[in-house]
C-alpha cells in the first residue's frame, strides 16, 4: 500500500469533546470522525482494524462450533412484547414505527430474534447444540454517550446464542465460549481479565465479564490476592462479620440534636465522630415502594445487591418529597429503629459495630450509642455493601486470609448463562429424548468489537500516539521514505514489495511531505514496526524502530525482512514485537 493512495486524514488537534485518550487520539489518527453524539463513521484505517478484529473472532468462534448469520437490525415489537422486553428494556430500545404504523425496535440485542429463528426450525433434541452468531451494527439510545467508542448509541458488536437440550450441555456451551474468549483476547494482544458479573437486563444465572485493565475503564473490578478469584465491584460478595457480642449491661441508646445535619459528614463532623462509627441510610424507590438500605457510614451501598435483595424489575434513589409523603419519616435522618412498615436492609457490617450513630427518624435528631446487633429490629440482615480494596476475598479470606484488590476496566465481553429466560417466555421448545415438549437451555455471548479498538488504544498508548499490537494494527509495518535520491527511493520500493509478497502488510509512505510530518504521522497511527530509508540508503543501512519499544537504531538492510518477518509472525499471536 502506498500513503499517497490511502485516506489519512491525521489532525494535530485533539476534538474538543474528548474525555479520554482513546476518543481524542482515534480521531487524530484518522481512525474515526463524529456525526452525532455516540455515533461515528469508521474511516479506512478504522476499518481495517475493525476486520481484523472480526477476523480473530470468527477463526475462534469457529474452533468453539459457532455458525454466523445475519439477523435483521429493524425487529418487530411483537418479538420483544412475548419476552416482556417491550416495556422493561427501559428508554435505551429506539422504538419506530413505518408507514403502516407496525412498531419496531433498532435491535440494541438480539435475544428474540434468534429465539424466534430457533424455534421456527428446531424440533428434535437431535439437532442440538446449537450456536449461532453474528457480528452486526446495534443501536441502543444512551442518554449520555460519552468517552468516543467506549460508550456510543450505535456500536459494531458480535453477538452468540447457544441452543442446548438441558443445564449441563448449556454449561458446557458456556465454558466453550467462555474459553474461546480468552483466546480472542488474548490474540488481540489485550490484558484482561474475566470477572464475575450482574446478568443486568439480559437476565439469567449467571455471567463473566471480559475486562481490558485500563485506568479510564468506566468499570471497578476486585481480584484477589491469593486466589484466582475475580468480579465486577457490583458482583462481588464479602464475609459476613461476626456479629459484635455485647453485655448485658450495656446503655441503652440515647437521642441527640443535631440541627440541619442530614449527611454522614455533617453528622459526624457535629458529634466528633468517624464515618466509620455512623450508620448511612439511602432511600430508594423499588417499584413504586419505598425501601432504605442502611450500611456502615464509610462504605458505599453496592446497588445491585439492593435490587437483587428487592427483587425489583427498577430500582432508583427516591425523591425526598415522595418518600416522606410515602412513609411519613424525614429523609436525612432515617434510621432503622422505630421505622415502621418500611422495608429495612440492613449490611452485615453494620452488626459487627460495637457503638453506632443512627437517624432517629425524626427532624433534627439522630441516637447515639446504638448497638445494631442488640437494637435493630425487624430488618433484614444481607450483604448490601460495595466491596473495596482490603476487603477479605469471599473465596478464600476466611481460610487462606486473601484480600482483594481494585482495578479500573472496560468491558469488552460479556457472556451469560440464560438457561430458560427467553425460550419459555417465547415459547420456544424441542421434543426430548422421551417425545416430551422442552424449553430450550440458551446461552448468550455479546463482543464489543467497536469498542474493542478504544480498549486497546486506551492500553497501548504514549504521548506520541497509539501503540497498536500487532495483531490489529492497520498495518504491521511502514517504510518512510525521506531520501530523494533514486537509490533511497528505490530501496523503500523494494523493502515495500518483499514484505508484500512475505505476507506482511505494509505501507510504504510516499506522499510528498517534510519528514517530519511522516515520522509524527507513523507514531501517531501507531504503526508496530517503522523502518526509515534516508542519507544511509547508498550503503545499504536504514533505521529500524519497533514503536512499543522507542529506540531507533541503524540496521543493514541485508536479512532485515527475513528477521522482521519472522518477528510479526511470531507477534500475530499477541504477544509483544521483538525484533
Amino acid at each position: 500500500m502506498r500513503a499517497s493512495q490511502l485516506h489519512l486524514p491525521t489532525l494535530r488537534e485533539a476534538p474538543r469533546d474528548a474525555e479520554v485518550v482513546s476518543h481524542a487520539l482515534l480521531v487524530r489518527a484518522g481512525f474515526i470522525r463524529r456525526v452525532a453524539a455516540g455515533i461515528y463513521s469508521f474511516l479506512p484505517l478504522g476499518v481495517r482494524v475493525m476486520e481484523k478484529i472480526k477476523t480473530i473472532i470468527r477463526q475462534e468462534l469457529g474452533r468453539a462450533g459457532a455458525e454466523e448469520v445475519l439477523l435483521p437490525l429493524v425487529i418487530p415489537a411483537e418479538l420483544w412484547q412475548e419476552s416482556n422486553r417491550w416495556t422493561e428494556y427501559g428508554p435505551e430500545l429506539l422504538r419506530l414505527n413505518d408507514r403502516k404504523g407496525g412498531e419496531f425496535c433498532l435491535g440494541p440485542t438480539h435475544e428474540e430474534a434468534i429465539v424466534d429463528l430457533i424455534r421456527r426450525d428446531v424440533r428434535s433434541y437431535k439437532q442440538l447444540p446449537i450456536n449461532l452468531y453474528q457480528i452486526q451494527t446495534k443501536f441502543r439510545d444512551e442518554m449520555r454517550p460519552r468517552a468516543g467508542l467506549m460508550r456510543g448509541r450505535e456500536f459494531v458488536m458480535k453477538d452468540a446464542y447457544s441452543f442446548d437440550a438441558d443445564d449441563e450441555s448449556a454449561r458446557t456451551s458456556y465454558q466453550a465460549m467462555f474459553d474461546a474468549y480468552g483466546r480472542i483476547f488474548s490474540r488481540m494482544g489485550l490484558d484482561f481479565r474475566p470477572v464475575e458479573a450482574d446478568t443486568g437486563n439480559i437476565g439469567g444465572k449467571l455471567s463473566h465479564e471480559f475486562q481490558v485493565l485500563a485506568d479510564s475503564g468506566e468499570d471497578a473490578i476486585v481480584s484477589c490476592d491469593h486466589c484466582d478469584y475475580a468480579a465486577n465491584v457490583e458482583m462481588a460478595g464479602l464475609p459476613t462479620p461476626k456479629a459484635f457480642e455485647w453485655a448485658a449491661d450495656a446503655p441503652a441508646s440515647e437521642v441527640v440534636d443535631t440541627p440541619g445535619q442530614k449527611t454522614i459528614e455533617d453528622v459526624c463532623s457535629f458529634l466528633g465522630a468517624d464515618p466509620s462509627g455512623a450508620v448511612k441510610a439511602v432511600c430508594y424507590n423499588a417499584d413504586g415502594e419505598p425501601l432504605v438500605a442502611f450500611v456502615r457510614g464509610d462504605r458505599e451501598v453496592n446497588e445491585v445487591k439492593v435490587k437483587r435483595a428487592a427483587e425489583a424489575a427498577i430500582l432508583e434513589i427516591a425523591d425526598g418529597e415522595w418518600f416522606a409523603k410515602a412513609t411519613g419519616l424525614p429523609p436525612g435522618y432515617l434510621g432503622a429503629m422505630d421505622a415502621g412498615k418500611v422495608n429495612l436492609l440492613v449490611d452485615h457490617e453494620v452488626a459487627a459495630m460495637a457503638s453506632a450513630i443512627i437517624g432517629a427518624n425524626a427532624v433534627d435528631k439522630h441516637r447515639v450509642g446504638v448497638i445494631p446487633a442488640r437494637d435493630l429490629e425487624n430488618v433484614r440482615w444481607l450483604d448490601l455493601r460495595l466491596a473495596e480494596a482490603g476487603d477479605p476475598c469471599p473465596r478464600c479470606g476466611e481460610t487462606d486470609g486473601g484480600s482483594l484488590r481494585t482495578f479500573r476496566g472496560i468491558e469488552v465481553g460479556h457472556v451469560f448463562f440464560l438457561g430458560t429466560k427467553y425460550s419459555e417466555s417465547m415459547q420456544a421448545s424441542f421434543l426430548d429424548v422421551n417425545g416430551k415438549d422442552k424449553p430450550f437451555v440458551m446461552g448468550c455471548y455479546g463482543i464489543g468489537v467497536s469498542r474493542i479498538l478504544s480498549a486497546a488504544v486506551e492500553q497501548n498508548n504514549d504521548e506520541r500516539g497509539i501503540n497498536w499490537p500487532v495483531a490489529i494494527a492497520p498495518a504491521e509495518v511502514i517504510i518512510v521514505g525521506i531520501s530523494r535520491d533514486e537509490v533511497g527511493v528505490e530501496l523503500a520500493q523494494s523493502l515495500h514489495d518483499e514484505f508484500e509478497r512475505r505476507g506482511v502488510e505494509v505501507v510504504l509512505d510516499d506522499r510528498k511531505m517534510r519528514p517530519g510530518v511522516k515520522f509524527k504521522d507513523a507514531e501517531l497511527i501507531g504503526f508496530p514496526l517503522q523502518i526509515t530509508v534516508g542519507r544511509k540508503a547508498a550503503e545499504g543501512i536504514v533505521e529500524v524502530k519497533v514503536r512499543s519499544i522507542g529506540e531507533r537504531q541503524d540496521m543493514p538492510v541485508e536479512g532485515l525482512v527475513d528477521r522482521a518477518v519472522a518477528a510479526i509472525v511470531s507477534a500475530r499471536d499477541g504477544s509483544a514485537l521483538q525484533l
